[in-house]
């Protein structure tokens, strides 16, 4: 069955406030794996705070279009 924009935005308003994982396609073969809080949604992107241990920068936001396109992956701690 296809994802929908509205039902990725569904799973993830359920997962607001938990640890996950985001590998985000860099380039030609290339990768970057962030780790933070999914800190909030909005109607067309959502907003992680990331580890500021690993990270230079506070935060970073992704489009549910991202996710459907599979240009990341979300995989959340459990």
């Amino acid at each position: 069955m296809p994802e929908t924009l509205a039902s990725i935005k569904g799973t993830l308003d359920a997962q607001v406030g938990k640890n996950l994982t985001v590998v985000a396609q860099a380039g030609r073969k290339k990768t970057t794996e962030r780790k933070g809080i999914l800190r909030e949604t909005f109607p067309a992107i959502f907003v992680v705070d990331l580890n500021q241990d690993e990270n230079s920068f506070e935060r970073v936001s992704y489009s549910y279009t991202d996710v459907l396109t599979k240009n990341i992956e979300i995989d959340f701690e459990d």
